[in-house]
């Protein structure tokens, strides 16, 4: 699998890769074409062997990401209303509330999808992009978890989505009503932000690390 390409298992020794044959693949659809060509003959997209910029959009992204999640742990993600008493729920407090109810079930998965799997996000992404940018031997397993981190993103906005619904059909006015917090809005930008680091990232620097190429 040339370099350029997104190749599920280490090049063979020996095996010239595209970039070293003056080749450029097209990120948009695949087509091949010579390193002398500026735009896609099939699609118009721009022909970029790299993305020089990668490390420094990830990172920038990434902390932004890490900012605001600060905020949509502390800040209420619910605020309920019932026959005038309010009550507000931070997302770990919401968990709690399930546990205590005894949703077990619920909990994991609000739990999961909440704290979990973003933490998860900020550590894999921030390992990539380290790696690269020290030129640490990329391998296969590195672009496996680059494509699990991309899958699962759009899976971390399930606790926005929740109040969402809850705030759309829990409006009675006096007798019970629900409104999204501050900290709905932090956590989706949170995810938003994240989503746009993972999608920055240059996947073909990691093979560029292992063939002693220059991030």
């Amino acid at each position: 699998m040339s370099g350029d390409g997104m190749a599920n298992a280490e090049p063979a020794q020996g095996v010239i890769t595209a970039r070293a044959a003056g080749l450029i693949g097209c990120a948009e659809c695949g087509r091949v074409h010579r390193r002398d060509v500026p735009l896609c003959t099939v699609c118009g997209a721009p022909l970029q062997s790299r993305d020089t910029a990668s490390l420094q959009k990830v990172w920038a992204w990434l902390f932004a990401g890490m900012v605001v999640y600060i905020p949509a742990n502390v800040y209420p993600m619910l605020r309920t209303s019932t026959f005038g008493n309010t009550s507000d729920s931070t997302i770990v407090g919401g968990v709690l509330e399930l546990v205590d109810h005894g949703s077990y079930g619920v909990a994991f998965i609000v739990f999961f999808a909440s704290v979990v799997i973003p933490i998860s996000k900020f550590i894999a992404i921030a390992y990539l992009a380290y790696r690269v940018q020290t030129g640490k031997r990329g391998h296969a397993r590195h672009l496996h978890l680059y494509e699990v981190v991309e899958f699962i993103g759009r899976w971390s906005m399930i606790d926005v989505f929740v109040v969402a619904i809850l705030s759309a059909l829990v409006q009675l006015d006096f007798v019970a009503t629900i409104n999204p917090g501050i900290a709905a809005v932090s956590f989706a930008l949170s995810v938003a932000f994240t989503m746009v680091s993972a999608n920055s990232f240059d996947p073909r620097l990691i093979w560029d690390t292992r063939e002693g190429t220059p991030a």
